[in-house]
């Protein structure tokens, strides 16, 4: 019963994180204008700590990495449907793939919203991002501070279960 509570709280989690992430990549790789006033926000504030090279290459491709991080990171918590499809079809040995997956997906998920969280905390993007004077609401901020906690709380529900299944064998 364990297992099962694990693993529906697990696709809970990994289907929020990639349902916002891949909303998101649309916007990042088009270069939509609210795209590129964040990453041009966040740039201008990094010239004055790592130097006008290095920021201006965030303002100008930052959306593109972090979008692909994201898709990256989507690919992983969901490609355990993948392997549970070929398994069904005996093309796939019966493994915890599931709980590595996520494991990893919740880590890298969390890694991503660590940096968008202290970038709204501590740069002049702020909590709410204000474009054109309309306000966000803070929704960006919120739902990355939700990734970043469910992504830890992924992460570590998956390992221990992963370190469980490796003592009982």
């Amino acid at each position: 019963m364990k297992k099962i509570i694990i693993a529906i709280v697990s696709w809970v989690i990994a289907l929020w994180a990639a349902k916002v992430f891949l909303s998101s990549i649309p916007y990042k790789f088009s270069g939509h204008p609210d795209t590129q006033h964040i990453f041009s926000t966040i740039g201008e504030w990094l010239k004055g700590f790592i130097g006008d090279t290095a920021g201006g290459l965030f303002s100008e491709q930052g959306a593109v990495v972090i979008g692909s991080a994201e898709l990256l990171t989507s690919v992983i918590l969901l490609s355990p449907v993948v392997f549970w499809i070929l398994n069904k079809m005996n093309l796939a040995a019966d493994r915890p793939f599931r709980a590595m997956a996520h494991a990893l997906g919740g880590l890298m998920a969390a890694g991503i919203m660590a940096g968008a969280v202290f970038f709204h905390l501590f740069s002049p993007l702020g909590v709410e991002v204000l474009h054109k004077g309309k306000s966000d609401g803070g929704s960006l901020f919120y739902a990355a501070l939700s990734i970043l906690v469910l992504g830890l709380i992924l992460f570590i529900i998956n390992w221990l279960s992963l370190r469980t299944q490796s003592q009982d064998l």
